[in-house]
């Protein structure tokens, strides 16, 4: 009971967000519809292969961060990390999902537990602290430009609180190894897709890792400038949206705005930020000197391929990973289903009865192991047998056989 109501909340409160944030924006975008006629294709076809370029930095990041040696392909890394972005479009708190969901297709793609852990570990802290500390510049320097503003105060205390958690954890995973590894078990075996005792190892061995990371300034060079494109062309995108309908945003102005937003929309309300980024990009903008009509057409074009656009293509990227040319529409269907079932309960209710019903003490009941394979010869059953006994107490073919 406790996983639907939670479920019911969770989808309230996002019709909540849509209602009362997401309708009026788009109720208010209806009445300049007339801008539209105006529209640059350029600034727009430039927007969307800027989007592209972002997340194609983020498969960069993704294959810096890998150890050295023999790794996938570019073109799977990138297509795995799309599959992970469409999930946390999906479902609320999709965070959960990208992990179980990403963890699973790096370690099918031969990487070692123990370095896809640490590698999205290092991902997903690294850009974090990479987008505050943007944040924090473009705010800086913007205040010269537009003047303070009240919510900078509240933007600098959420990333101060964002940074010291991040060293929490840093510190927890390279000192606090015992902790950290037990506290991760539990959490581990509650997330579906993921096992509690593979990532309490994986946390074990990220300790070490992470230090060899910390020492390495290629990786470290790499992954700053991967992390820090992968913002820089997303609100480089949200300028070209805007450009689109004829206004020019100081890029600092803009930047600030769009961290503020991306910052406000990380929170686990909603499925990638969903109605929060809508609504505060818009309003912010504004606060700069955008006007309200094309700052939210500009959004809204923007959310278009960066937000809803991954959906369909990240599905189709994981179908490319699962489905070989020439299998037909059974097996395109199948991954699809499979996508959405690794990330759901469904999939931990299957495999669990299974895992209940299996008795350690009995070798023939472990998983993965054959029957053929330990099928003994009728010697092994005759040992407990006095001498000279056993043949009378087999059958007469079998009597037989153990004589010859």
């Amino acid at each position: 009971m406790v996983k639907p109501a939670r479920r019911v909340v969770l989808l309230f409160i996002v019709v909540l967000v849509i209602e009362y944030l997401v309708v009026p924006e788009l109720v208010g975008a209806s009445k300049d519809l007339n801008l539209l006629g105006e529209v640059s294709p350029l600034w727009l076809v430039t927007g969307v292969v800027l989007e592209g370029l972002s997340l194609f930095c983020y498969a960069l990041l993704t294959k810096v961060l890998l150890p050295p040696g023999p790794k996938p392909s570019l073109s799977r890394l990138f297509r795995i990390d799309l599959s992970a972005a469409a999930v946390a479009h999906v479902i609320p708190a999709g965070t959960l999902g990208t992990a179980a969901l990403g963890f699973r297709l790096f370690t099918n793609e031969g990487i070692s537990a123990n370095d896809a852990g640490v590698m999205m570990a290092a991902k997903g802290l690294g850009s974090t602290v990479v987008l505050n500390v943007l944040l924090w510049l473009s705010l800086v320097i913007s205040i010269p430009l537009a003047g303070f503003r009240p919510i900078y105060g509240t933007v600098a205390i959420i990333g101060t609180l964002v940074l010291l958690g991040v060293a929490a954890v840093i510190v927890g995973v390279t000192r606090g190894t015992e902790t950290a590894s037990r506290i991760l078990h539990t959490v581990g075996d509650k997330v579906p897709g993921l096992s509690g005792a593979s990532l309490e190892h994986a946390i074990r061995e990220a300790s070490k890792t992470l230090s060899k990371l910390a020492k390495d300034k290629r990786v470290l060079f790499w992954s700053l400038t991967w992390a820090s494109l992968n913002w820089l062309l997303d609100a480089a995108s949200l300028w070209a949206f805007v450009a689109a309908f004829g206004r020019f945003v100081n890029p600092i102005e803009l930047f600030a705005a769009y961290g503020i937003a991306n910052v406000a929309g990380a929170l686990p309300i909603t499925p990638g930020g969903l109605g929060v980024v809508d609504s505060a990009a818009p309003l912010l903008l504004v606060g700069f000197g955008v006007t309200r009509s094309v700052a939210t057409l500009g959004v809204i074009g923007w959310r278009l391929v960066n937000f809803w656009l991954p959906i369909p293509v990240g599905a189709l990227s994981y179908v490319s990973l699962k489905v070989r040319p020439g299998q037909g529409k059974a097996a395109f269907r199948s991954a699809i289903s499979g996508m959405m079932t690794m990330v759901g309960p469904a999939r931990h209710q299957e495999t669990a009865p299974d895992e209940q019903s299996q008795d350690p003490a009995d070798p023939l009941e472990q998983p993965g192991v054959t029957t053929e394979r330990l099928e003994d010869p009728p010697s092994r059953h005759l040992k407990e047998l006095p001498p000279g006994d056993h043949l009378q107490e087999l059958p007469a073919a079998d009597r037989e056989e153990a004589a010859e």
